[in-house]
């Protein structure tokens, strides 16, 4: 019950659930392209994203200086959740508003990512 209760808490929240949006569709993005998407300042994002590693939403993976976020393949319990999600956004122009910039995003490299929003630090701190 507390795991169900965990996740649910997780997705509770409008950028909470855009990250996961773009999660269905692009399978792994960097925490600076979830930052660029949601326009937020990064400890924000950062507080977001590990709520959702928290509850078992998402993995995430370091490559270097990046942090790469993705949904959690190993949580089955999440599949169901996740198809009711990904049909219900299919009718919603903040999903295809999303997608649209994620699109625009995956063009800019990480590093130029990062020294627009953190003005030339890394984004080893999300």
């Amino acid at each position: 019950m507390e795991a169900t209760l965990s996740i649910f808490k997780a997705l509770s929240d409008r950028n909470r659930l855009r990250i996961v949006g773009v999660l269905l569709t692009h399978s792994e993005l960097c925490a600076c392209q979830i930052t660029e998407l949601l326009q937020l300042a990064g400890a924000t994002v950062s507080r977001h994203l590990g709520i959702m590693v928290q509850a078992g939403v998402l993995k995430n993976r370091r490559q270097g200086r990046w942090i790469y976020f993705r949904l959690n393949p190993d949580n089955k319990n999440l599949e169901p959740l996740l198809a009711w999600i990904r049909q219900q956004f299919g009718r919603s122009d903040q999903w295809s508003q999303d997608l649209d910039t994620v699109d625009q995003i995956l063009r800019i490299p990480c590093e130029d990512l990062c020294r627009k929003q953190k003005r030339g630090t890394d984004c080893s701190d999300t």
